[in-house]
């Protein structure tokens, strides 16, 4: 089975191919950018407390993490759009696990700053059985310590590849989460965090799998 990390890697290959040289330096530079912040740094750590959650998923049923996570871990994925290719790859893949989750007892959510119409389009297009939610002025991942504003420059730069985030995210913050993965035990603590402000890196579905795994044996 291919890694998730080559899957990536193909994908960055493709892009590169549709994207001239001075996109690709605004790509990397916004990125390099976001790390100088230091938000890697408010990112929730393992044994933190997991802010509870309720929020509406893509046909308009309200889903709460305490009621979910009461039942067994949660896996919370965030992630930026349906518009952002490696988010499409990434939560193909963690589709993939979702079978050996709830295995172990336990369950999946995603959640991103789209409206619920662009996030049925992400249900639609994965054929996604578990749910995907829309965090309106991505009020959850704030408090998760993911959020950041995008520069004027990178908003240029998404202008030009016909990107209105002000459109499918229903504000004019242009805001967007870091992508990350939260594993959240029964209790609430925090089992395993994963967040890169790079958004080309992503885990490895079998690294949830991994701290489910760990959670079950103790």
């Amino acid at each position: 089975m291919t890694s998730l990390a080559d899957q990536l890697d193909a994908n960055t290959t493709a892009r590169r191919k549709t994207l001239g040289a001075e996109d690709w330096r605004t790509i990397d530079g916004s990125i390099q950018a976001l790390k100088a912040t230091g938000i890697q740094s408010r990112v929730l750590k393992v044994g933190d407390r997991a802010p509870d959650f309720t929020l509406t998923d893509a046909t308009g049923t309200t889903v709460s993490s305490a009621e979910l996570r009461a039942k067994g871990p949660l896996v919370v994925k965030f992630y930026r759009g349906a518009w952002c290719s490696y988010c499409n790859v990434e939560v193909r893949a963690l589709m993939g696990v979702l079978d050996d989750i709830r295995a172990l007892g336990g369950d999946m959510v995603a959640i991103t700053p789209e409206k619920p119409g662009e996030a049925l389009t992400m249900v639609e297009k994965h054929a996604l059985a578990f749910p995907v939610l829309s965090d309106p002025g991505n009020a959850v991942a704030r408090q998760y310590g993911l959020v950041w504003q995008l520069p004027d420059h990178v908003r240029d730069f998404y202008g030009r590849i016909g990107l209105d985030l002000e459109r499918s995210n229903g504000d004019d913050s242009w805001e967007l989460p870091t992508p990350g993965n939260f594993v959240v035990a029964p209790d609430g603590t925090l089992l395993d965090v994963f967040a890169d402000p790079d958004y080309r890196v992503r885990q490895e579905p079998a690294g949830v799998v991994a701290a489910l795994r760990r959670h079950a044996k103790r």
